[in-house]
């Protein structure tokens, strides 16, 4: 869980802008880039779950490794 210090900014006594110390904001963008990943990952997984697979060692085999 991220722990935020939000600084709330008002203009005409209603809430508009929220300004947060830098390092957290990058951890924030941090944050939604491995959710992204996440959720790309899960999509791909679902996609591909009926594709065709061969084990690790026939993998070697073929690669001559």
């Amino acid at each position: 869980m991220l722990n935020l210090h939000p600084n709330i900014l008002e203009q005409e006594g209603k809430k508009q802008f929220v300004v947060l110390p830098y390092n957290e904001f990058i951890n924030i963008q941090e944050e939604l880039a491995d959710y992204e990943d996440l959720k790309e990952l899960r999509e791909t997984k679902k996609a591909e779950k009926d594709a065709p697979t061969i084990s690790l060692e026939k993998a070697k085999d073929e690669l001559g490794l």
